[in-house]
């Protein structure tokens, strides 16, 4: 009897337990189960918050690349980033937002110039046959050029001269509806990325007169001003291919190419070879058959090589590598940065001095940089910095191929305290004392100095001086110019404050097209006017100023 006893309670504790056991595995599974839950719960919550913040910075995902970073839709979306950081990051990264929108028909224009350079750029079928008729003696004055022309940019005189060049060619074929290739045979692909998706604007180097540009002038028979002059070109006799010559040494002859009557001529040419070291955009203006379509494409005017520029010159990683180690380095912790310009245009005795002269006068004159505290005041401002406000610092950024503009500077700031307690950082990133253009990594430093420029708050540049012209230009800054020293003296004023950020047209036509022959070029139209930095001579574009200046 006690045995059965003991067994049916035995087989009660087993069922218990048994019981117990399944309950327990059954309550370990419901909260592992909810553990999990909880976990994913988390993660999808975390994961909508990143949507959300990229939807709230960025704009709508449907998009890969910001809308900020294609710089209100300038730029196309279809290159890899990282084949050319330049193209987003500049702007993106490094500059303030830009209060100069590109307009819609030019974001257009720039699309439908885009397919067709895909459709008649290097490679193609188009290309390949407009190459064959180079050299062949056919007269265009009763056929059809096609739907590819074509214009060749001839890479001469300095890297400032150079870029104001391209944005002037570049303008014109768009204008036109010309594909635009550029001269290689220098160093332009280590300085630009390609510009244009899905295509080179490269000139291909089997390009049949390739071994003649070099050798291009005034005197070649098939020069424009030339033919002109020989009464060669006419409606009934257009050659296959032209060359203009926009230089500073053009004849009259040559600069009728900005006329209408001559461009209605030019417009049959299927090729165009161009050698220019001239900022001629404003020129281009003045032509009726332009005008119009100038207008609706900017209808800012003083942007007109600002936008060109951020949708054309995008430096290659290597350069790009260069600015933005400068600028992390010396410009990015500053409450201020101003950039400061120097293009010597003498080595006469004295010219050092005058030219410092000139800097501080309009640097401190225009409240750029603070003025050095005499020795009494010199106490009085370390003792207030150290027991109040605490300073701004203000930095330099100073290009010139001479550093002694720059060593002055920095001695001076370093060997005083300014009078108002700032403390002022100078910072030079090369002097080489010589231009050496076409020297492949002298004019990547020379790139990425006017990009350094363009990303200060202010700048002052020398007058007449290109590379001045595209870095303030380029940044969308209205700079202080300085005034070219006359006999070496230093001017008074020291400098004036530009009044539009387009670069400067130094040598245009003197005569007018036709009806307007004889007329000052700069009375013709409201939005061209004489420099700043010339007072008298000069071309550029204002924004529908009506006073002369």
């Amino acid at each position: 009897m006690s045995l059965c006893i003991i067994m049916f309670y035995f087989r009660s504790a087993i069922k218990f337990y048994w019981d117990l056991g399944m309950k327990m595995k059954l309550m370990i599974t419901v909260v592992t189960c909810l553990v999990l839950w909880s976990v994913m719960l988390l993660s999808f919550s975390n994961v909508f918050k990143h949507q959300l913040l990229d939807v709230t910075i960025n704009g709508s995902k449907d998009s890969e690349k910001p809308r900020d970073k294609l710089l209100g839709g300038l730029l196309t979306d279809d290159f890899d980033e990282d084949s050319c950081l330049s193209r987003y990051h500049k702007s993106f990264l490094y500059r303030k937002a830009s209060p100069y929108k590109p307009s819609e028909y030019l974001v257009s224009k720039l699309r439908s110039y885009e397919m067709l350079h895909k459709r008649c750029g290097p490679g193609t079928n188009a290309y390949k046959k407009a190459t064959k008729k180079l050299n062949q003696d056919e007269n265009y004055a009763k056929k059809s050029v096609g739907e590819c022309k074509y214009i060749v940019w001839i890479a001469s005189y300095g890297l400032g001269n150079r870029i104001l060049t391209l944005a002037s060619v570049f303008l014109y074929a768009l204008l036109t509806e010309r594909i635009v290739l550029v001269d290689q045979s220098k160093d332009i692909s280590d300085l630009f990325c390609e510009p244009f998706p899905g295509t080179s604007w490269l000139l291909p180097l089997d390009f049949p007169l390739m071994s003649q540009l070099d050798s291009y002038n005034k005197n070649y028979s098939r020069c424009y001003g030339t033919m002109l002059i020989n009464q060669s070109i006419n409606s009934t006799s257009i050659p296959p291919h032209l060359y203009l010559h926009i230089l500073h040494d053009s004849r009259d002859q040559d600069k009728m190419f900005f006329c209408g009557k001559d461009q209605t001529l030019i417009n049959k040419v299927p090729w165009l070879i161009v050698q220019t070291n001239v900022y001629f955009i404003p020129s281009l203006w003045l032509n009726p058959t332009f005008q119009t379509e100038l207008i609706k494409l900017f209808p800012q005017k003083e942007t007109v090589f600002y936008h060109l520029a951020r949708y054309l010159l995008h430096p290659t990683n290597q350069v790009w590598g260069m600015v933005t180690r400068s600028y992390d380095a010396y410009l990015s912790r500053a409450d201020e940065t101003l950039g400061i310009q120097v293009r010597v245009f003498s080595r006469r005795a004295g010219y050092f001095e005058h030219v410092m002269d000139q800097i501080l006068a309009c640097t401190q004159r225009e409240k750029l940089l603070p003025q050095v505290a005499s020795q009494e005041e010199s106490q009085v401002v370390i003792t207030t910095n150290n027991t109040s406000k605490t300073p701004k610092l203000k930095a330099v950024l100073v290009t010139s191929l001479y550093p002694e503009y720059s060593d002055t500077l920095k001695n001076m700031y370093w060997e005083r305290p300014t009078s108002t307690g700032d403390i002022v950082q100078v910072y030079q990133p090369s002097g080489e004392r010589v231009q050496q253009t076409d020297k492949k990594l002298h004019d990547q430093k020379a790139l990425a100095e006017m990009y350094l420029l363009s990303l200060t708050d202010n700048i002052v540049t020398s007058a007449r001086s290109t590379f001045g012209y595209v870095a303030h230009s380029l940044g969308g800054l209205k700079p202080w110019l300085l005034y070219q020293p006359v006999r070496g003296r230093t001017p008074d004023p020291p400098c004036v404050k530009a009044i539009s950020m387009e670069p400067c047209f130094l040598t245009p036509p003197s005569h007018g097209c036709e009806a307007q022959k004889g007329i000052n070029s700069a009375k013709i139209v409201p939005f061209v006017r004489h420099c700043e930095d010339l007072r008298h001579d000069g071309l550029k574009l204002f924004d529908d100023i009506k006073d002369e200046l």
